[in-house]
């Protein structure tokens, strides 16, 4: 609860959640303009980073799932986003980017699993 209020306070901006993914990034999740909790040119996000000495991922709330994990990979390209209706969810990424989607031994792509489990119904997420 200190953590999202320092995160508020030193933002200004709403943040609807916060949490330490499976890498051990910790994630703020804001609710609104993003960019107010970023900065111009990235200055709060790198003061916040430095503040709290450890690595920090801020993502933009949405709710639909498919731009919420657009949000999530962002500053990533991913040519589509697609939500099945047996709740899984398919992203279309470049060659360029498909590796750091998935990561080292699929652990990004889990912890976007985890992370959008929070907020949706998602049974799982592939790659196409």
């Amino acid at each position: 609860m200190k953590l999202m209020q320092y995160f508020e306070s030193a933002t200004r901006s709403k943040l609807k959640d916060c949490f330490v993914d499976g890498n051990g990034i910790l994630t703020f999740v804001v609710e609104g303009n993003v960019g107010l909790a970023i900065g111009k040119n990235g200055v709060t996000f790198r003061k916040l980073q430095s503040s709290l000495k450890r690595k920090i991922r801020i993502v933009a709330f949405s709710d639909k799932v498919e731009e919420f994990v657009k949000n999530f990979l962002q500053p990533l390209k991913v040519k589509e986003i697609k939500l099945m209706e047996d709740k899984t969810v398919v992203i279309t990424a470049g060659p360029e980017s498909r590796g750091y989607v998935i990561g080292r031994g699929g652990s990004n792509l889990r912890v976007l699993e985890d992370a959008a489990r929070r907020y949706f119904e998602v049974k799982e997420m592939k790659i196409a």
